[in-house]
């Protein structure tokens, strides 16, 4: 059973949303962060990345990032200006993206269900970036950004989501990169929370450090209480929640900075040993199983031999992330972790096979490796095994902003 908890949202006023909206912390570095944020006070960025207020260098764990951070969302709170709503309620946010549309219910999800794994993980989180968030949870004592959550759906919510759709709603921008945000009030939260109670279990799409640092901090929360009854609000975590089948995952492509000592020649013939090269491909593959490489200027492709191919029985050694790190990065290019090589890096697909062309052609890569994306049920699939997808197997578009829905605990 998913519990769905309704909440009395932070959130700014219909005038200033869009200009209060953020891309989610953590896919701008602090550069791209300042420059988004520069000339808008209100940006929530500078209260996700509140270094962009302090000099250049600035160490972005340091104490007073998170001073920072406070001193700058009690401005927000007064010059946006924040409001709180009366009720607790729920929340549809929709995203509409070039013709692709999506409509989550935004809620707050229960941390017990997250520890006791009723919602499913399928990454693993790092320690740095869970002190990080948890740090910033406490400090603000809010949840200023959401987990992105899924399920499978089923027709009575679709219903419920269509009917709440067409009354007016509270929010209705489109963001500078071309995306569309749209939040509706729920008027019956009531009926949202029954009807998720039919639900077995959630699953996190994206986000799973933010849902981690929740714990933590509720964790902390409640050792520093005088009394725990379990309804308190550190109980509960921010999230969006969208059906499976309206979900869009994106490739996530990978560059390589060096061949690991080879030439090009030798480079094609070792993948040639397991894999049958093609010229001239497409640079976005067309199914599963198969790989572009763009290398000196070309795009080749690749397609595992048959006697090479993974059993589908394995959910995870059958993903394409998965064949492209056993079979290439790590067995021809020594690649072991991705998580700590600085050899690798990695390239969202809503940057285009022109970003892998680029960074190839300018030097700063020696080889791209262009990939068929993962599904969401490939992600169910893992998920459900308590399994664990290889790092960067999934990028979801579009994304939520940070500092519409704010979760006060």
């Amino acid at each position: 059973m998913a519990v769905i908890h309704p909440f009395n949202a932070l959130r700014p006023s219909a005038e200033h949303a869009a200009e209060v909206s953020a891309p989610p912390y953590d896919v701008v570095n602090t550069e791209e962060a300042r420059a988004l944020a520069a000339g808008n006070p209100l940006s929530f960025l500078h209260v996700s990345r509140p270094e962009i207020d302090l000099p250049d260098g600035t160490d972005i764990y340091s104490d007073r990032v998170y001073s920072k951070a406070v001193d700058n969302f009690e401005t927000l709170k007064s010059e946006a200006p924040l409001e709180e709503e009366e009720q607790p309620t729920l929340y549809l946010y929709r995203l509409i993206m070039n013709g692709h549309e999506q409509i989550g219910i935004a809620a707050c999800c229960s941390v017990d269900e997250y520890d006791r794994d009723i919602i499913r993980k399928h990454e693993r989180t790092r320690r740095d970036k869970e002190d990080d968030r948890t740090r910033h949870i406490l400090a603000l004592k809010a949840q200023t950004g959401p987990v992105f959550l899924t399920y499978r759906g089923n027709q009575t919510i679709d219903t419920m989501v269509m009917e709440v759709t067409i009354t007016e709603a509270l929010f209705d921008f489109t963001a500078t990169d071309g995306v569309q945000h749209t939040i509706w009030r729920v008027p019956d939260a009531v009926r949202f929370v029954n009807a998720f109670r039919d639900v077995p279990v959630l699953y996190i799409a994206d986000g799973h450090h933010r849902a981690a640092s929740a714990s933590r901090a509720r964790a902390e929360t409640r050792d520093r209480s005088f009394s725990h009854m379990g309804d308190e609000e550190y109980n509960f975590f921010l999230a969006v929640i969208f059906p499976a089948d309206q979900l869009q995952i994106l490739p996530y492509n990978r560059v390589v900075r060096d061949l690991n000592g080879m030439t090009d020649e030798e480079f094609l013939k070792q993948v040639g040993e397991q894999f049958e090269i093609s010229e001239n491909a497409n640079p976005s593959p067309r199914e599963r199983g198969h790989f572009s490489i763009y290398l000196k200027g070309r795009w080749y492709g690749l397609k595992l031999k048959s006697n090479e191919r993974a059993s589908d029985d394995d959910p995870i050694a059958s993903l394409d992330v998965s064949i492209l790190q056993d079979r290439i990065l790590d067995s021809i290019l020594g690649i072991k972790d991705i998580r700590t090589d600085k050899r690798i890096d990695f390239v969202g697909g809503i940057r285009g096979t022109e970003e892998l062309e680029k960074l190839v052609n300018e030097g700063k890569a020696a080889v791209a490796f262009s990939i068929y994306p993962t599904t969401v049920e490939d992600l169910i699939r893992v998920s459900d095994t308590g399994g664990i997808m290889p790092p960067k197997s999934t990028w979801f578009e579009p994304k939520l902003r940070d500092g519409l829905l704010i979760h006060t605990i």
